[in-house]
């Protein structure tokens, strides 16, 4: 081996020897390409970290980066790591230990059935059979907007809150929810708290409904996830850092809910500022209902399997307008209300052009249920036809 390398270094000749010895010098100091990739993948690096230190705050900055939008640069990130304020920690600190404390006990525990009305309810006498016989299980408060009410109930005489004015669409709908929590809280022995609006109506008796209220642990809040227009689409950068755009959720108004989560919600300043001041009609030229939104993403946000995800009152939306439909008198039969009460599954629709559906059982307590306590919305005329329905339904039941 060594004979055969002096062999070929004898053949070379003297030109060729210090050609090795000596390279040639290039003139003007250009850098090897190793040293420009070098310096390259600097820079990216550079860059990235900028861009994961100070990130673009708008979609139309993002797509500088990416033609996907910053989710793109996000995805292969490490989570970033935000320093909440002082008014998040405290907030957050405030919800943790109302939900972390044990519920309070009481000897005689009641529902607070609250109305939201714009005057007298169409279906007092109805609630009336509904409450005959359960005295000192339940209360009544009613938050009338618009008229004061006349009674055709005793079980209604003077159960009136203070109301306010009440727009739909608007945060004045939250307001008076709000509103009708904080009167119903004031009697510690209420112990589960339904929303109710004046053309709804109950599809069983009343020990029905309280046990399948008062033996769970959970509130029948609706939340979902909708990627269309009418959910996300209505979400607002104007609302971070103290809600993002994947907590946003979407659901019915009317809900349920127990003791803890009803002070959870009046102990609430901060999230809820969010969506008095950004989700609103013609917000961003787009219209946000914050009805629609604020339960919903706040208790996705902060107790998600504490709630059920769907609401007990039913609604039929399958007209695919503004409002759910409503039902007259030429509409109500002993096998509708079958129909509605048979329901064991919840489904929700998104709002996207697809329009995708997500069917889930009605499941509390380790069991698949019924899921509708009530329904709406009934036309007044319908009062005497649901009257003697509910009669005869509930008997049977």
């Amino acid at each position: 081996m060594k004979l055969s390398k002096a062999w070929r270094l004898g053949h070379l000749g003297m030109k060729d020897m210090q050609q090795m010895l000596h390279p040639p010098r290039h003139r003007g100091g250009q850098l090897k390409k190793p040293t420009w990739i070098i310096v390259l993948v600097s820079l990216v690096c550079m860059f990235l970290v900028v861009a994961y230190i100070y990130p673009p705050q708008t979609s139309s900055a993002c797509y500088i980066f990416s033609a996907s939008g910053c989710q793109t640069l996000s995805s292969w990130l490490p989570p970033s790591v935000r320093e909440l304020s002082d008014d998040e920690v405290a907030a957050r600190v405030v919800i943790s230990n109302i939900l972390n404390t044990p519920p309070m006990k009481s000897k005689n525990p009641k529902i607070a059935f609250m109305f939201l009305s714009v005057g007298s309810l169409p279906f007092e006498k109805l609630w009336d059979k509904f409450f005959q016989g359960h005295e000192g299980r339940f209360s009544i408060y009613i938050h009338a907007s618009r008229d004061k009410p006349v009674h055709s109930s005793s079980y209604f005489v003077n159960r009136e809150i203070r109301s306010g004015k009440v727009e739909w669409g608007t945060v004045s709908m939250v307001e008076a929810e709000k509103r009708l929590l904080a009167n119903a809280l004031k009697d510690p022995d209420n112990q589960h708290f339904v929303l109710l609006s004046d053309s709804c109506v109950p599809l069983h008796d009343f020990d029905y409904v309280y046990n399948y209220l008062m033996y769970t642990n959970i509130s029948f809040i609706d939340s979902f996830s909708d990627p269309g227009p009418h959910g996300s689409g209505r979400y607002s950068e104007h609302m971070l850092p103290e809600v993002e755009k994947k907590y946003f959720r979407k659901g019915a108004q009317w809900f349920t809910m127990k003791r803890q989560h009803a002070l959870v919600v009046m102990a609430d300043s901060l999230y809820y500022s969010k969506f008095r001041d950004y989700c609103k009609p013609g917000m961003d030229g787009r219209n946000c209902y914050a009805d629609e939104h604020y339960l919903p993403t706040f208790f996705h946000m902060h107790d998600p399997n504490g709630i059920a995800n769907w609401s007990v009152t039913h609604v039929d939306w399958s007209e695919r307008k503004w409002h759910p439909k409503s039902y007259e008198k030429k509409d109500i039969s002993e096998q509708l209300i079958k129909n509605i009460t048979s329901i064991t599954e919840s489904v929700h629709v998104t709002s996207e052009e697809k329009a995708e559906t997500t069917i889930l059982p009605c499941m509390w307590n380790g069991m698949n249920r019924p899921c509708y306590l009530f329904a709406r919305k009934f036309l007044p005329e319908t009062l005497d036809s649901m009257i003697d329905i509910f009669s005869n339904y509930t008997t049977k039941t």
